[in-house]
């Protein structure tokens, strides 16, 4: 196992992206997950990471990351435009695309609850416990949170993640499954959950929240995070809303970090 872990490091494209004094470095990184598949992702390394996160966007999660560290979608998704400032909190940070035989429409439009998807995870999360050892979350946005549940409720142990935070989680559906009607009784992980309370996209209210909250009654450690204020822009499902936490970014990471590497 250690030698195919070894040989992913083959695979790795540096972006050639400049960064202020202080930074984490990013690269754009390329590993193989299923036959015939590889998984691509910008990676930002700080000194001594605390954590490491695999941040999953929202939307059709097809971010077509070029190998120079560009997007070709999604650049302004909550996660994807605050990577640097979760490895400005010492967190080991991984923006996954959409996987290489995904990389046309509808990317991961009805793929986030699919075993090839878990597989996909799974390999990523195995990927950062070899450049780093520490414990690695997946954080998820809008959709990104169908594919954050799902993934955690599927792996089991040392394969899956220390942890999942859930961040503008999809609630309601009028076609697929929301969070809350996944199997979230299997989970037996730490889980923050994190939301706007005038979120107004219509599969997020803030009024179906507890919905979700009851199904993590059994677990020892979990929290809902509520945030307030902000700007509301656009779309109310997009990312310059409150759906995304517009213009309170820097507090909104920094609160999720720091319940991450709570002891």
């Amino acid at each position: 196992m250690r030698a195919a872990i070894g040989s992913w490091f083959l695979l790795i494209l540096l972006a050639c992206v400049s960064h202020a004094h202080g930074q984490a470095a990013q690269k754009v990184a390329d590993i193989p997950t299923r036959s015939g598949v590889t998984q691509r992702m910008i990676v930002l390394t700080p000194k001594e990471p605390k954590a490491a996160v695999i941040l999953l966007a929202g939307g059709h999660g097809g971010l077509q990351i070029s190998s120079n560290g560009s997007f070709g979608w999604g650049e302004g998704n909550f996660l994807v435009r605050t990577r640097q400032l979760f490895a400005d909190q010492g967190l080991l940070v991984a923006v996954v695309d959409a996987p290489s035989d995904r990389q046309g429409p509808p990317y991961l439009g009805g793929f986030r609850q699919r075993p090839e998807h878990v597989t996909d995870i799974k390999a990523v999360i195995a990927w950062l416990r070899e450049q780093a050892k520490v414990p690695v979350w997946l954080v998820g946005t809008s959709r990104g949170t169908q594919s954050a549940a799902y993934v955690a409720t599927q792996l089991e142990g040392a394969e899956g993640p220390d942890g999942i935070v859930l961040t503008s989680t999809i609630l309601t559906e009028d076609k697929g499954r929301p969070v809350p009607a996944m199997p979230l009784g299997k989970l037996r992980i730490p889980v923050l959950v994190v939301h706007h309370e005038q979120d107004g996209c219509q599969h997020c209210l803030f009024t179906n929240v507890p919905s979700l909250m009851n199904k993590l009654d059994h677990l020892s450690r979990k929290q809902l995070l509520t945030i307030k204020g902000g700007e509301n822009r656009g779309d109310p499902c997009e990312a310059m809303a409150y759906h995304g936490f517009n213009g309170l970014e820097r507090d909104v990471v920094a609160q999720i970090a720091a319940w991450m590497v709570a002891k």
